[in-house]
């Protein structure tokens, strides 16, 4: 049996994180194999999954011509006859050219046969912005796909989901989402030995405790999240994180909880504000609380709607950073609160 390669007490990255799930699920679980598009080399999926196909052999770390459907819907198939396939998609945008294999699919597969077949396909869905790059290669699109039934919808934002959500995901038996974003990739944690834990018994979880006002975000918007909150507490101003973790099925029992605590709150996301997920959680809490449990409106910080730029100038006032999400949550508070 292969095991996980990093020393125990030793600090990973957030990529490693992947990699070491994907060693974890395809050493113990024969019914595991990943596909899609260059998953031999580290330009196309970083650390995340180097060396793998020399660990457990071609036929289980499958490297597929350029086509999105094709290798989606090889996979879901394998899904149906028993597999538990992974197939990546090293760019989110070019995934949309899957959608049919994902949403009319894999999605449905459970609902229309009443029960009696499951399709435990895990599509990765990997956000790669920044760069450059320009308006096709830097899109985050988790709000379509969680607007989709019968599709789980995943976005680590720690180092340690990074590994256990792929794990939870992969076990599943319902057709999963997993979307990691390479601007977490330079997050480093020491990681605990893995738990396989179903994935349905996870959701938002509070990663840091305040009264002051609720931060929640998703992924990389998580991650603003805590920097925000540090720059906060700098300011004698004491914030609660909530990674949201799950998209799909959404319970935002954690985030109201908290929200009727500080009767503030800030969403962040990295999609764009129109029918975006931010608004999702905004209209969970508010129609669940009543309004005089609010002491602010609630603010949202995401995309502005526009396709991103390619100048880096522009990239820069296009992307929110941890500063611009910490003055954001200043604006919600009383005045004598706003002065850093």
């Amino acid at each position: 049996m292969t095991t996980p390669t990093q020393p125990a007490g030793q600090e990973i990255g957030y990529g490693d994180a992947i990699r070491e799930g994907f060693m974890h699920l395809l050493s113990r679980h024969r019914e595991v194999f990943t596909i899609g598009q260059g998953l031999w080399s580290p330009w196309y999926v970083g650390n995340s999954m180097t060396d793998l196909d020399k660990l457990f052999g071609k036929d289980r770390v499958i490297d597929t011509p350029v086509s999105e459907l094709a290798c989606t819907g090889a996979a879901v198939g394998a899904a149906l006859c028993g597999y538990r396939p992974i197939v990546i998609h090293p760019r989110m945008d070019f995934m949309v050219l899957a959608a049919d294999q994902i949403i009319n699919q894999a999605a449905k597969w459970h609902h229309m046969l009443g029960g009696q077949a499951t399709a435990p396909v895990t599509i990765r869905a990997i956000i790669n912005r920044g760069g450059e790059q320009g308006a096709q290669h830097s899109q985050a699109l988790h709000s379509w796909f969680a607007h989709v039934p019968g599709l789980r919808v995943v976005m680590p934002a720690s180092v340690a989901d990074a590994r256990d959500l792929l794990v939870a995901s992969v076990l599943c038996d319902d057709p999963v989402m997993y979307i990691d974003d390479r601007w977490l990739y330079e997050r480093r944690a020491v990681l605990p030995a893995v738990v396989e834990r179903p994935l349905a018994a996870e959701g938002p979880r509070v990663v840091r405790a305040g009264r002051d006002l609720t931060l929640v975000g998703a992924g990389y918007a998580a991650w603003l999240c805590e920097q925000a909150a540090t720059f906060l507490a700098a300011a004698d101003i004491d914030a609660e994180v909530i990674d949201v973790r799950v998209l799909n099925p959404f319970d935002p029992r954690e985030i109201i909880a908290s929200v009727a605590r500080t009767g503030r709150l800030c969403v962040v996301d990295g999609g764009w504000r129109n029918a975006g997920w931010a608004a999702e959680v905004i209209a969970s809490v508010t129609e669940a609380l009543d309004p005089r449990a609010l002491k602010a409106a609630p603010r949202r910080i995401t995309l502005p709607d526009a396709p991103a730029p390619t100048s880096k100038p522009l990239e820069a006032a296009y992307y929110p950073d941890a500063r611009r999400v910490a003055d954001a949550a200043r604006a919600i508070l009383p005045e004598r609160r706003t002065s850093p």
